[in-house]
């Protein structure tokens, strides 16, 4: 199951709960779409409230502007899941209907 890639290594996966292993999540943060491109499931075919991005092999960061990713191909704008509006308690300038891809790095 899943993406087996063609680097030898000789370090194991953990496997474990993170909270098994004496991890914790350091800097967690998202993406205003997905930094990561996946062809047919997050790409520049893909819409959402606001469009969606043309180049799907390249993506600046700044901390200036907020520079969109990918978009997810299931946004329909004519279904209240994707339209209705939240109230968010803990985040600021998000929009229900957008895509956002969510990192939870770890460390000990």
């Amino acid at each position: 199951k899943g993406f087996k890639g063609l680097l030898e290594t000789d370090v194991t996966p953990n496997t474990k709960n993170f909270w098994q292993s004496s991890m914790c999540p350091v800097n967690v943060h998202w993406h205003l779409g997905t930094e990561h491109y996946s062809v047919g499931e997050y790409d520049e075919n893909g819409s959402g409230p606001n469009g969606n991005i043309n180049v799907p092999y390249r993506r600046d960061l700044s901390e200036e502007e907020v520079q969109d990713g990918f978009r997810c191909h299931l946004y329909d704008p004519n279904d209240e899941a994707f339209t209705k509006p939240y109230d968010w308690k803990h985040c600021i300038e998000m929009e229900v209907g957008e895509t956002y891809e969510v990192h939870w790095p770890h460390s000990a």
